[in-house]
């Protein structure tokens, strides 16, 4: 819940706390939410200049670096690291966390850049793909490069404690999904192996989330990122299975309606939006292939539309009393994440 300095004014005009305590309450509730990221302008520059410098050694990187050999590109991106470590250093002494949390990104992502140069400098690199390709194409031979930036991002994650660090951990994790079906399958362009292990791994990562989620439920939101990539690998491996039967088709829905339920209840927007879409594909499936050409089909539908909308009604009645009886039911530590999540 925000609390805008509008609403405080309210409170003020309807007697319920003084002027003075409206506005020591606004001052106290800025400075506790300066760290946390919303759309502001100084907030909105800060995550642009991060993204630009991050892209520029990234996804924007060209054929131009090449010229400066392995031996070259290593040192380039030690140069690079150190400083930005010594900026993260600066301004997390300054306490100003979020342009310290993309400072240390950009450190995070520049593992990969190093691992390749190293590898063209010992002359190990497998074959005539180029670092741009890294966040292009799908091959085995980036899990090195992955897995490097996985114990990097892991150390400076633990030494600084940004939840934005997470990010590259988790985008990595995403990667490494679709690279190991790649080294499964002998670089075989295997659609339905890559779905599998695209599912599995994501289903892994929201667990993983999960318990971070769990374990961080009294300090900032680290699964974040987590359930982003998690979700994203999950849906679309589920998402790419072929079948032809109806009731594969229909567990789908199933499925994704669960995962709108899941959103809900961990307070998940990503779950949520991905859930929504496949429901409304297999709903759209439905009316363009099932029942092509039935007047009935659209009436259900509505039907059904306005059964939900009821439901949200009885749901919105008495939402207080079932969700402390439901909650009773469940660990400690999961309640205190759900309550600290419906604030």
């Amino acid at each position: 819940m925000q609390v805008t300095r509008k609403q405080l004014s309210d409170a003020v005009e309807a007697q319920i706390i003084s002027a003075g305590q409206a506005e020591a309450l606004y001052a106290f509730l800025s400075a506790r939410s300066q760290d946390t990221p919303r759309f502001s302008f100084t907030h909105v520059l800060y995550y642009l200049g991060g993204m630009i410098a991050i892209g520029a050694m990234t996804l924007f990187m060209n054929l131009g670096w090449e010229n400066f050999g392995g031996a070259g590109i290593v040192l380039i991106s030690i140069l690079y690291a150190a400083m930005g470590l010594t900026i993260t250093h600066q301004l997390a002494a300054r306490s100003l966390n979020i342009p310290a949390g993309i400072c240390a990104v950009f450190v995070v992502c520049l593992t990969p850049l190093a691992i390749y140069g190293l590898q063209q400098w010992l002359g190990v690199w497998p074959d005539d793909s180029v670092y741009r390709d890294y966040h292009r194409y799908i091959r085995w031979h980036w899990l090195y490069m992955e897995l490097g930036t996985l114990a990097v991002g892991t150390l400076v994650a633990w030494r600084y404690k940004y939840p934005f660090l997470i990010m590259p951990i988790a985008a990595t994790l995403w990667y490494m999904t679709m690279d190991i079906s790649a080294m499964i399958s002998g670089g075989d362009f295997d659609w339905e192996l890559r779905s599998l292990v695209s599912m599995y791994s994501g289903l892994l990562m929201i667990a993983l989330a999960f318990w971070v989620d769990i374990r961080a439920r009294h300090k900032a939101d680290y699964a974040f990122w987590i359930y982003i990539f998690g979700v994203i690998a999950f849906w679309g491996g589920l998402s790419m299975q072929d079948s032809d039967s109806e009731l594969s088709k229909f567990l789908y829905f199933c499925i994704n309606l669960l995962m709108i339920g899941i959103g809900v209840i961990l307070v998940r927007r990503v779950f949520v939006v991905f859930g929504a879409l496949g429901a409304s594909g297999y709903l759209g499936y439905l009316a363009s292939d099932i029942f092509k050409d039935s007047w009935l089909f659209p009436v259900a539908l509505t039907a059904i539309g306005l059964g939900v909308i009821y439901l949200g009604i009885l749901w919105q009645k008495h939402e207080k009393s079932l969700t402390y009886k439901a909650r009773q039911w469940l660990p400690e530590s999961l309640r205190e994440l759900l309550e600290a999540r419906s604030q």
